[in-house]
């Protein structure tokens, strides 16, 4: 029944022709299915939802196609059964004429569903499954900018919500959908305002708004709830109330101001004023989600204009193309110029009639160009104010005019630019036919694209300072660690140079670590016994080779004769086994001739410490000590030429190949050149010629021996000093010499890794593993002097 609760007046507004009529005149009717339906997968408030099909799947009416990603999305279903021909961008209704991505499905006309689930009593589920039954069924606003249902119906827990108001206003000319739904559905709307009701904790108030000048839905509500009254107790708090006819009353806050007396603050909601305010047909579409399980795939649509032959309301499946419903309802484009999506009022005028009707398309008016002529030229402003006397929310239309023609954001925001509600009465009473709402719209969009700039731009500064911030911890800690390392070296070194100063200095027995060098490398080594008797076990392995290969061939059993071919393989064999036997002769022979012409051993002459690393080192360079000096160096200068010839060669080829390595072959060519001057300088300062550098080619095979035994001497005279310098340490200062030693190679080992590293050297790993080996052993090492 209808109410008579106060009203409040709603301050601003206008009363332009309603012009409703038309499309009322004839029942609401549908159209025949298209052969193709195209989808937008962004047909709500929020991010778009991602296809769940792939292009040639069949597809059932109702069924799941794409799936919300993320809260504020929804999803979408195939509106009838057939088969996907495409996924890809395509016209939908903006005023931009802008391409979406769509999916396209080819009808099969045979309109299958897929199995539905109903729910005969909903009060046995708990609210949180009923807002997931109306998530699944993808229900969003379908009187505003389609917000998500279930997301509307899910309010803050600080957030009381006390009224719950069904619009059902539609203040808009010419549209009469939610008239007819009223009109044809009223018993499930009331039953969705109970069911909405049950999911909001039973609001105190449960108010359906609707414009007086719709007299056959508020006679259909009043039956309707009637009827309901006598099975559902809870249906004596719904209140049907007729509201003066005013535009634009239809609004959500407008309606909230009119019902309650409550004015939602700027940047608020209704639901911060403890109101929920739910369109009519979102109220049907969530009761038949739930009762039925059924998910959004039509709505009411109101076609409207003297361009179309039939003006009616039609329930029509989303995703029908525009101009396939207009061709049915009779337009003719020389009628009129343009067609608008939505109210003449805030509607748009459509750039592409090839988009197709979506979730929020609640009329398409094609209007005649006599019905409704192009506006005028604008002129200048007059400043007559009544832009200012007409705006419901109570801004100053002319200021936000002024400041959005000057680009001046922050004035526009700080005169709230965002509660406009672009109902456009301030263009309609504007005398100079100012489009004051396109100006407003451009203002708004330019803020938000400034707005993602900003935070893009605040983002990359947040990335930067964090990296700064991680970089000077990192180098902070490296810096105490190494601080802590030199503390604890420092303090290791003290202690042992306490204990030294306290202790008597011992003398360390005198070793001759040359003879244990020796004696520990001929231990090491096989006697010339051993080595003979091995020379004598490969000639007599050859030699019975050699017999073998000899023995004559063994015709088959078949009796078939020797081949010409298995006689020359058994020469092969026979050949190979030949050299095979002349070749462990010449070895035998030449270990002999050596045996015979090798030097005396060196006595050894003292006892040596067999754990001594350094001894070994004397022993292996003492070994091949055998020529006088003079010979020594000129082996050793003929094997630097030898080593600098290859290296000569093997830079060239880097160089010509264009490798990494080419400049690492190059400084070693340049350090053996060094070398090969500080040997020629030494056989100058021994009274020798040095002879001409020779190639490759001309190297002899003594040369390598040579070299090897002029390394030998200087490994010896080396190792001699070392060994003298570590007899007179104690273990302590062996262990810092040690520490001390490994700290310089480290230095090096550093100092090469970045130099690498800068000029981008292919043997940057190698440069790593080393420098980490040496601070592994040098960690190793101060901990056990530690």
């Amino acid at each position: 029944m209808t109410s008579l609760i106060k009203l409040w007046e709603l301050p601003g507004g206008i009363h332009p022709p309603q012009n409703k009529a038309q499309s009322l005149a004839l029942p609401l009717g549908q159209i025949p299915l298209p052969t193709q339906l195209i989808l937008p997968l962004n047909q709500h408030i929020g991010a778009p939802a991602k296809p769940v099909v792939q292009v040639g799947d069949q597809v059932l009416t109702g069924q799941l196609i794409a799936a919300a990603d993320g809260t504020f999305s929804a999803n979408v279903h195939a509106s009838s059964s057939g088969r996907i021909v495409t996924i890809a961008p395509h016209a939908i209704p903006h005023a931009s004429g802008m391409a979406s991505e769509c999916i396209v499905i080819e009808t099969d006309g045979r309109d299958e569903w897929i199995e539905r689930q109903e729910c005969s009593d909903y009060l046995v589920l708990d609210r949180l499954e009923l807002l997931a039954k109306i998530r699944a069924a993808g229900v969003a606003g379908l009187g505003g900018a389609g917000f998500p249902t279930d997301i509307k119906l899910a309010p803050k827990s600080t957030q009381v919500i006390d009224t719950l108001i069904i619009n059902g206003a539609e203040c808009e000319p010419y549209i009469t959908a939610d008239d007819i739904l009223m009109q044809v559905n009223a018993r499930e709307l009331l039953e969705g305002t109970l069911l909405i009701s049950h999911i909001l904790h039973h609001p105190r108030q449960l108010l359906v708004g609707v414009e007086d000048n719709k007299p056959k839905a508020i006679a259909a509500l009043k039956e309707a709830l009637l009827e309901l009254r006598l099975n559902r107790a809870e249906a004596a708090n719904i209140q049907v109330v007729a509201i003066p006819t005013k535009y634009p009353s239809g609004g959500a806050k407008q309606l909230t101001q009119i019902l309650t007396g409550r004015e939602i603050p700027s940047g608020h909601h209704s639901a911060d004023v403890g109101v929920i305010c739910v369109n009519v047909g979102t109220a049907v579409a969530a009761w038949r989600a739930v009762r039925y399980g059924e998910p959004l795939i039509s709505r009411i649509t109101t076609l409207v204009g003297e361009a179309l032959d039939t003006q009616r309301n039609i329930e029509v499946r989303l995703g029908t193309p525009i101009d396939y419903v207009l061709q049915v309802h009779g337009f003719d484009a020389r009628k009129g110029s343009r067609v608008i999506m939505g109210g003449p009022m805030m509607g748009f005028t459509l750039p592409d009639l090839r988009a197709p009707i979506i979730k929020t398309t609640n009329c398409l008016l094609a209007p005649s160009d006599t019905e409704m002529p192009l506006p005028p030229p604008a002129q200048a402003c007059i400043r007559c104010g009544l832009c200012a006397e007409a705006c419901p929310v109570d801004l100053l239309p002319q200021q936000l005019f002024w400041y959005a023609q000057a680009e001046d954001f922050e004035r526009l925001e700080s005169h709230n630019l965002f509660d406009c509600i672009e109902c456009g009465a301030c263009a309609y009473v504007c005398p100079s036919s100012i489009p004051l709402v396109q100006y407003y719209r451009a203002a708004k969009g330019s803020i938000h694209l400034q707005e993602l700039e900003k935070e893009k731009s605040d983002r990359s500064r947040q990335r930067f300072e964090f990296r700064k911030a991680r970089i000077a911890k990192e180098e902070a800690e490296k810096e105490a660690k190494r601080l802590a390392r030199q503390k604890a070296a420092e303090e290791a070194k003290k202690k042992l140079a306490e204990k030294a100063s306290s202790e008597p200095a011992t003398a360390a027995p005198a070793t001759d670590v040359v003879s244990a060098a020796v004696a520990k490398a001929s231990a090491a080594q096989p006697s010339p016994e051993e080595q003979k008797a091995k020379f004598e076990r490969l000639l007599a392995a050859a030699k019975n080779g050699l017999e073998f290969a000899q023995k004559p061939l063994v015709v088959n059993e078949a009796g078939a004769e020797i081949s010409e071919e298995q006689l020359e393989k058994q020469k092969a064999r026979i050949k190979q086994a030949e050299l095979k036997v002349a070749e462990a002769e010449k070895k035998l022979a030449e270990f002999i001739a050596n045996q015979a012409s090798a030097p005396a051993p060196v006595p050894n002459t003292a006892a040596a410490d067999p754990n001594d690393p350094v001894a070994a080192a004397i022993a292996r360079a003492q070994a091949k000590l055998a020529m006088p000096p003079g010979e020594k160096a000129k082996a050793n200068l003929e094997s630097l030429r030898a080593r600098l010839a290859k290296a000569q060669e093997k830079a060239d080829a880097a160089k010509a190949e264009g490798s990494a390595t080419a400049d690492a072959l190059q400084q070693g060519v340049e350090k053996l050149q060094q070398k090969v001057a500080e040997a020629e300088a030494e056989l100058k300062a021994l009274g020798l010629e040095t002879a001409p550098a020779a190639t490759p080619a001309s190297v002899t095979p003594e040369a390598p021996a040579n070299a090897e035994q002029n390394a030998a001497q200087a490994a010896i005279e080396k190792a001699k000093a070392k060994a003298a310098a570590l007899a007179n340490m104690s273990e302590a200062e062996k262990r810092i010499e040690q520490v001390q030693s490994l700290k310089t190679r480290l230095e090096k080992a550093r100092e090469r890794l970045a130099k690498a590293e800068a000029e981008g050297d292919a043997n940057i790993e190698a440069f790593r593993t080393g420098v980490s080996k040496l601070e592994e052993k040098l960690k190793e090492v101060e901990d056990t002097t530690a």
